[in-house]
């Protein structure tokens, strides 16, 4: 009777999200584009009294100048700082006291702003973010705050943190050529020596409107908003340079890479890095899917193997770092207690071997596509990931309708795909493998 019931509650989970995915609304939105050339994407939904203000600068660590790191990192911050007509630190307050809330963050390919507030308070939000791009305030006292803040969070997040500097390590040696090869956050002396020239210069380059996005989602009237942002915004001058954008691309790995580090840890970690296509061709799907398929829950068949049936390791993940250019795909595994960190990664290595041989079954495929579904309908249920997604399809791929169609490319994953992904991809002569130590005693 239990076995009954199991397997009737499992196929109810499976058809309440088929049912989940096929009853999903579809997102409707509208776009146009102001003379200056800023984007703009506008997504009415009145079921709750919010709105969002997002922008998206198409700038992130790749673009930065290689002697000049943590550049698009810093401004994240710095953009804070206040405008013309915002005094200092006040932009955070102003927010809060209408009711609202703010974040920011910065990856390899772009800087996200967005402010979430009560609807009656778009006009604000419209305001603020226009202010930010036309009258930041860039000064000595801005900038010299903001360099402490962002190298103290170098130490606290990365440099003294155990662990932290694990993508620093990889990426550092699965990119030769690429600008990738440097992280997010940047090297202490650049921020340190970086003058008040060579910051006005980033920001006069990346922080104008035809190389933005303005998402926003919410409690709006479309034609209200339209007028407004081209009050706030259609003044605003284009930019006077071209934007820079590094041609490069990572050669085909044909040796693996081996090396140890040792960090302030007290268990040891195996890191592999596989070279992947950017996010959006066919082969990257199939990428994410075998990602899901080795590591995405109890069942999956690291967490599986290793965890459950051979306990020889704590955690275990395989997922895709999807980037604009060439990205890589992340396996990472702590050993259990007493586990030669070796044993574990010859089985992660035998699980690897399996999908670059063997068909995946279709009820393995349909799992990882029901899976896929429910990541995909949960990530537009609210107005802020929904503006931050449109966004992203915009700046990455021009089409924001990827939005509704995106999950298309996912159903049309074969098993072939994936087994030939893992062959094409997850090769040894693909990777970088680390061993990742705690320091010797002394």
């Amino acid at each position: 009777m239990k076995l009954k019931f199991s397997a009737l509650l499992a196929f109810g989970l499976l058809f309440s999200v088929f049912l989940h995915a096929d009853e999903a609304p579809r997102i409707e939105f509208t776009e146009f584009k102001l003379e200056n050339g800023l984007h703009v994407i506008l997504n009415q939904d009145n079921t709750t009294p919010n709105i969002v203000v997002n922008i998206m600068y198409h700038v992130g660590a790749k673009n930065e100048n290689p002697e000049r790191t943590g550049f698009a990192h810093f401004f994240e911050h710095l953009m804070f700082e206040g405008s013309k007509h915002i005094g200092r630190g006040e932009f955070s307050e102003i927010v809060e006291m209408a009711g609202g809330s703010l974040n920011a963050y910065t990856s390899f390919d772009v800087t996200n702003y967005f402010v979430l507030l009560p609807s009656n308070q778009l006009e604000l939000g419209l305001w603020l973010e226009s202010e930010r791009m036309l009258h930041p305030v860039i000064d000595s006292i801005g900038i010299a705050t903001q360099k402490s803040v962002v190298t103290e969070e170098m130490k606290q997040t990365r440099d003294n943190r155990p662990y932290g500097r694990i993508l620093t390590e990889t990426i550092k040696r699965a990119y030769t050529v690429h600008p990738y090869k440097s992280d997010v956050l940047g090297k202490d002396e650049h921020i340190r020596n970086a003058t008040e020239e060579d910051i006005k210069g980033f920001h006069d380059m990346f922080y104008v409107p035809d190389n933005a996005v303005l998402v926003v989602t919410g409690d709006i009237d479309i034609d209200e908003t339209k007028q407004l942002v081209q009050k706030y915004f259609g003044e605003i001058p284009s930019g006077r340079q071209e934007v820079y954008r590094p041609l490069v691309t990572e050669p085909v790995k044909r040796q693996e890479i081996r090396d140890t580090v040792y960090d302030n840890i007290q268990l040891p970690a195996v890191i592999q890095a596989y070279s992947i296509p950017p996010m959006g061709s066919d082969d990257y799907y199939a990428v994410s899917m075998l990602g899901t398929l080795l590591s995405d829950g109890q069942s999956s068949r690291l967490y599986r193997r290793l965890v459950n049936q051979e306990q020889k390791a704590l955690q275990v993940m395989a997922m895709p770092l999807g980037l604009e250019d060439e990205g890589i795909n992340l396996v990472f595994a702590l050993p259990n207690m007493g586990v030669d960190p070796a044993d574990m990664e010859a089985s992660i290595n035998e699980e690897l071997e399996r999908v670059r041989i063997e068909l995946i079954s279709e009820e393995e495929l349909q799992k990882i596509k029901n899976q896929q579904e429910s990541r995909f309908v949960n990530g537009n249920t609210t107005i802020a990931r929904r503006a931050m997604n449109l966004a992203n399809y915009y700046t990455y791929h021009k089409d924001a309708n990827l939005i509704n169609t995106e999950l298309e490319r996912y159903h049309a994953v074969t098993p072939e795909d994936i087994r030939r992904v893992a062959q094409d991809y997850f090769r040894e002569d693909n990777r970088v493998v680390l061993y990742y130590l705690p320091q010797p005693k002394q």
